[in-house]
């Protein structure tokens, strides 16, 4: 059985607990987790039997049993019944990706009795990562650590943040990143990650990540905003590790010279926070229990008003990572998902602090049978560029 197989199976038993016998898939994102690669097209996954991929564009880009080549969608069910497939009874489709438009012409095209939201199906199935999946993010942990190692000599006096995010992001592709940085939700957008100086760090974006940044334009308020680097200032890097179409997720803090003692004491009880999120992550942990244990750790330290933001707060310590950087489950509150072998966590404890800027950390992490994995393996002090 090859990998997309063991995926399509997976997608398989979470059709059949939601009495669905067939689903869409259209989104680039889940056709490269069950067809492999990219393409302008469908596959239409039955309950039983082999799925067929409709392929738009481009022709010629799959060698697979049960291929066709179409110019719209509504030609699919025309070779299904050239094949004498049946139309599906319950179809699932991808109601967090596809506009209101697109649902409507699925529906036309299918007729199905009921056509219902596949995504948190998909987004479960995803979740619990093969062997396969693991190593390719394993291989991507560790060319994020090493290019991060090269951060300190990519610093220079009178740097701004967009150049210094420039020297990272030249290094990340010369270290074969590929780019781009998927993220679940339409109207969220980040360039492949957060570096973030000073105070920039505790403004606020309106994309739901730990901290924000004001951005560089209206257009895409996020990250640097070309802030020169100061004395007595923090610099937290959080670029997306995505070398394998596998993403981990890595933060570091860097300071330009000496920081204030709140800085240190917030960045020290980060890292004790992620110290016992590691102790309770297990199977059968759950992720709103990390989350409660996290704050609590945050508010005896007398940090809860800078913890995961201080103008406005991220109510969640870390997600899951793979093929996007958001993926299920979430160690946020009221989330009563359990931990299980297999998930991979970006765990992420950090705080901010007016005048000063960002600390705190950032790693990713495999859930195993008897505890976890940690697969972004670099030094977790904070830097001093200065020195």
């Amino acid at each position: 059985m090859t990998e997309h197989q063991i995926h399509i199976n997976k997608i398989r038993r979470e059709m059949q607990a939601a009495g669905a016998d067939a689903f869409l898939i259209t989104s680039n994102v889940n056709l490269f987790y069950t067809v492999g690669q990219v393409v302008m097209g469908y596959l239409y996954i039955p309950i039983e039997g082999v799925p067929m991929i409709f392929v738009r564009r481009p022709v010629g880009a799959l060698h697979a049993t049960s291929l066709h080549n179409v110019r719209k969608p509504e030609q699919m069910t025309e070779i299904m019944a050239e094949h004498g497939i049946p139309l599906p009874h319950r179809i699932m489709l991808e109601g967090d990706s596809l506009t209101h438009t697109e649902w409507l012409r699925y529906e036309a095209i299918f007729h199905p009795a009921k056509a219902i939201n596949g995504t948190p199906a998909i987004q479960r199935a995803r979740s619990i990562k093969t062997e396969t999946e693991l190593e390719l993010i394993r291989r991507s942990g560790k060319l994020h650590a090493a290019v991060y190692a090269k951060i300190p000599e990519l610093y220079c006096p009178g740097m701004t943040d967009l150049e210094i995010s420039i020297e990272i992001e030249w290094e990340m592709r010369r270290a074969g990143n590929l780019g781009i940085f998927r993220v679940f939700g339409q109207n969220m957008e980040i360039f492949m990650g957060s570096v973030l100086a000073g105070d920039n760090a505790c403004e606020v974006s309106p994309y739901d990540f730990a901290l924000g940044g004001k951005g560089l334009h209206p257009s895409l308020p996020v990250g640097v905003n070309n802030s020169v680097l100061q004395r007595g200032t923090s610099l937290m890097v959080d670029m997306g590790g995505n070398f394998t179409g596998y993403m981990t997720d890595m933060t570091r803090t860097y300071s330009i010279g000496k920081l204030p003692e709140k800085a240190y004491r917030a960045h020290q009880t980060a890292l004790e926070i992620q110290d016992e999120i590691v102790r309770m992550m297990r199977p059968g942990a759950v992720c709103e229990d990390l989350y409660n244990r996290s704050l609590e750790m945050a508010k005896h330290n007398g940090l809860d008003d800078c913890f995961m933001g201080s103008r406005q707060q991220a109510r969640f310590v870390g997600h899951g990572i793979g093929v996007e950087v958001n993926e299920a489950p979430v160690l946020s509150a009221r989330s009563r998902t359990e931990l299980a072998a297999g998930m991979v966590l970006a765990v992420e404890p950090k705080f901010a602090i007016e005048g000063v800027g960002a600390v705190g950390i950032e790693n990713t992490f495999a859930v195993t049978a008897t505890g976890n994995e940690k697969i972004t393996m670099l030094g977790e002090e904070i830097v001093d560029l200065e020195r």
